[in-house]
């Protein structure tokens, strides 16, 4: 299996999942930190890859989502973005909503 068959089971086995540096109970990097948070806050369960654990996935993400950095957050297979969106979307309500409508 090839690193875009990989991420793409990955994104169809999780309805939320969040490609981080480190793990949501030791992030690895304060963005990371600040993705787990929101996410905890809302109290929606997700899946996750540290991707220091998994080089092969850690590059050929960036070329499948054409989105350099980390953390990168899916919903039902679809990038919502990295920190700065996912903080903004959770300040405005706007990403509970997008999980709550997951959860139904």
């Amino acid at each position: 299996m090839n690193v875009n068959e990989r991420i793409e089971q990955q994104l169809k086995t999780n309805p939320v999942i969040l490609y981080m540096k480190g793990t949501p109970d030791f992030p690895q990097c304060g963005f990371s930190g600040q993705t787990v948070n929101a996410l905890k806050a809302i109290g929606q369960p997700f899946a996750y890859v540290n991707i220091f654990e998994d080089p092969e996935i850690r590059e050929g993400l960036k070329i499948y989502s054409n989105w350099p950095t980390f953390p990168q957050l899916y919903v039902r297979g679809e990038l919502i973005g990295g920190c700065d969106i996912v903080v903004d979307m959770f300040h405005s309500g706007e990403l509970q909503k997008l999980l709550a409508d997951d959860a139904a």
